[in-house]
């Protein structure tokens, strides 16, 4: 009986283990923007909030290219932790 418990535990935590895969088989790889990267953005699915700090920080744009393909886009942009002088 408990060879039998342990068979199925076995079995369903490979099953888990493949769907893990498979969701990280499907995240597009983060690209790195640099001003030689050429864009094709044909519709933007999601922009990460910037933070709240006087500094630059990293953001990340998800985004389809004009043949579907999705990316994920990591820029630096200035935090808005900032005072005016």
């Amino acid at each position: 009986m408990k060879r039998l418990l342990v068979l199925a535990l076995m079995g369903l935590s490979s099953l888990a283990m493949a769907d893990d895969l498979k969701v990280a088989q499907s995240q597009p790889a983060v690209e790195h923007y640099t001003y030689a990267t050429n864009l094709d953005i044909a519709k933007v699915i999601n922009v990460s909030p910037v933070a709240d700090v006087c500094g630059v920080v990293p953001a990340k744009m998800t985004y389809e290219d004009h043949q579907g393909q999705r990316h994920v886009l990591e820029y630096r942009v200035m935090g808005n932790g900032c005072a005016n002088g």
